[in-house]
């Protein structure tokens, strides 16, 4: 059972990185997901909903640092709760 009075609201800008500047780790203790375009991806490393974009790693490319590269994928992004 799920109590949604206890889920804090999800924000307009979200990064699963925790060194991003828009990571909150309160909404990581729950599960939450992310559609563009009406498809739930699972793959996705930040959104913002008002700019209408998620980042997605690349699959096999790696910056300088080891981090893969991320993709812009733009469309209508929606963010609930599971």
């Amino acid at each position: 059972m799920t109590d949604t009075t206890s889920q804090p609201a999800l924000p307009d800008r979200l990064s699963v990185n925790p060194r991003s500047p828009h990571h909150v780790a309160e909404i990581f203790e729950h599960e939450i997901g992310i559609k563009v375009n009406g498809k739930e991806r699972f793959d996705v490393e930040e959104y913002c909903v008002s700019e209408g974009w998620v980042k997605v790693p690349t699959h096999k490319a790696l910056d300088r640092r080891g981090q893969p590269l991320m993709m812009t994928v733009k469309g209508t992004v929606e963010a609930f709760y599971k």
